[in-house]
């Protein structure tokens, strides 16, 4: 009945404005609910089945056809004893219709469900994100497959509050300005395939021995990260005249992981990012030598969403990834 009345108000806005020449809309088209009544009955061929599908009766669906109709001027539909037929004008405007309603559904479906999905985005390094949280994001999104994880990598500072970014994880050698929790330090340390390892030509018994290999280096961008060369590593255990069986060079450092990995050459490895790499046996590290990094990594929350139950369930599952204290101490800005 509710629907009914509103299709009958709907239907006298519509022919009081044609009467009184109101065609001020941008659009001129007749009311929605006769677009549907239509489709309905033409793709059913029936007022009866149409009405079922609509929730309305058999003679709803028949005044909103003849409503069309007389808004449009023609006939839509052949009455015949106990069928229906579309005229050429239905069959014309039949055409459309199916796809013009599909298009509407569609859209304002997206929409729905862009206000009603629970969306979690985390900003961090490419590095970090391929080599460390990628391969383990499986576990969280099994365990809450509501929410969308959305990965956004940057070796940009993001400003969370301005981006609508609940967390980031930031490689950085002082705590920032900001909500921050250290979530790991990194080790530095050559790797390389375990075939490497096992070459008896070219023995990888000490560090000295790495003469006899290719070198696979990080170049980053601003030189930055000097812990990361090759020429920084190896002065730190006494080779400083080293001259090594030659050099690959990459601007990503999941480049150089993926040719280490490949037995192309000897890495530097950083852990914890090649913790599960290492555990899995696609890497080995052949020496006992590390180093500490300068930098480590920080989960930054956005004040936004320090009361958002999914980011604390995301943070709480990357302390337990991370093997860190739950309990680990919180820089806040002043």
């Amino acid at each position: 009945m509710l629907r009914y009345l509103q299709f009958r108000s709907n239907e006298c806005l519509a022919f009081d404005a044609c009467a009184n020449g109101m065609r001020n809309r941008p659009y001129d088209l007749p009311p929605l609910d006769l677009i549907e009544g239509f489709d309905a009955a033409a793709r059913n061929l029936s007022f009866t089945k149409a009405g079922a599908e609509l929730h309305l009766t058999q003679s709803a669906v028949s005044r909103q056809i003849k409503a069309l109709e007389e808004w449009l001027g023609v006939p839509l539909f052949e009455r015949r004893t106990r069928s229906l037929a579309l005229t050429k004008h239905g069959e014309s405007l039949y055409r459309t219709v199916p796809d013009v309603l599909r298009t509407i559904e569609n859209v304002t479906r997206d929409i729905r469900h862009d206000q009603l999905a629970r969306t979690l985005t985390v900003t961090t390094t490419a590095a970090f994100a391929s080599l460390w949280r990628i391969p383990r994001l499986a576990g969280y999104t099994r365990d809450h497959p509501q929410v969308d994880v959305r990965i956004s990598t940057s070796s940009a500072f993001v400003d969370l509050e301005r981006s609508n970014v609940e967390l980031a994880i930031r490689y950085t050698s002082v705590a920032p300005q900001v909500q921050a929790t250290k979530l790991f330090e990194e080790e530095v340390f050559p790797v390389c395939a375990p075939a490497l390892l096992k070459d008896p030509d070219r023995p990888l018994a000490e560090p000295a021995d790495l003469r006899h290999h290719v070198l696979l280096h990080f170049d980053e961008q601003h030189d930055r990260l000097p812990w990361l060369d090759w020429p920084t590593w190896l002065e730190a255990v006494g080779l400083s005249d080293f001259v090594a069986a030659g050099a690959v060079r990459f601007n990503q450092y999941d480049q150089v992981v993926v040719a280490a990995a490949d037995g192309q050459g000897i890495a530097l490895g950083r852990s914890p990012l090649l913790k599960r790499m290492l555990r899995d046996g696609k890497l080995v590290a052949p020496f006992s030598s590390k180093s500490v990094a300068p930098r480590a990594y920080y989960l930054i929350t956005s004040k936004a969403s320090e009361h958002n139950a999914d980011v604390s369930e995301f943070v709480d599952w990357l302390f337990r990834e991370a093997g860190c204290d739950a309990n680990a101490v919180t820089r806040r800005a002043q």
